[in-house]
């Protein structure tokens, strides 16, 4: 069985949306018992990440880590076609990554007890961002029930 969704989300500008909510939503909708599930961000100047959804201090860190590593306006950049967050939020993505696959078991998202999928926005103001997931597996059966 294959089931595919795509998610229109705007983004608040530089920062983190949790996710987790949303594509468990999608994979319980699927029927998808037992699978995987890929989300796919149609965008260069963002991405996906799975990290701690426990302690908010944790995405700050990874924002100021992130931000002393690819610098805004930084010179080594020439491509500015949209201002000086411009290159530098596409460095970010190719650092982190625009797609995630995680594991489906008992119909649901397997992750761990801390874990929480993330769009990341690496430009400074608000963007619409396109999610494409597709959940791949086996549909329950009555023998599961």
């Amino acid at each position: 069985m294959v089931f595919q969704a795509e998610i229109n989300l705007p983004s608040r500008g530089r920062g983190f949306t949790e996710l987790t909510a949303k594509i468990q939503a999608l994979v319980r909708e699927s029927g998808v018992w037992a699978g995987l599930c890929s989300v796919f961000l149609r965008h260069t100047s963002a991405s996906l990440v799975v990290t701690e959804n426990a302690d908010p201090v944790v995405l700050g860190d990874l924002e100021r880590f992130m931000s002393r590593l690819v610098v805004d306006g930084d010179l080594l950049f020439q491509h500015r076609a949209e201002g000086a967050d411009d290159m530098p939020a596409h460095v970010r993505s190719v650092l982190t990554r625009t797609d995630i696959t995680m594991p489906v078991r008992a119909g649901s998202l397997v992750l761990g007890t801390w874990q929480g999928l993330y769009l990341w926005e690496h430009r400074s103001r608000e963007h619409e961002r396109v999610l494409t997931v597709t959940i791949v597996g086996d549909a329950r059966s009555a023998a599961d029930e």
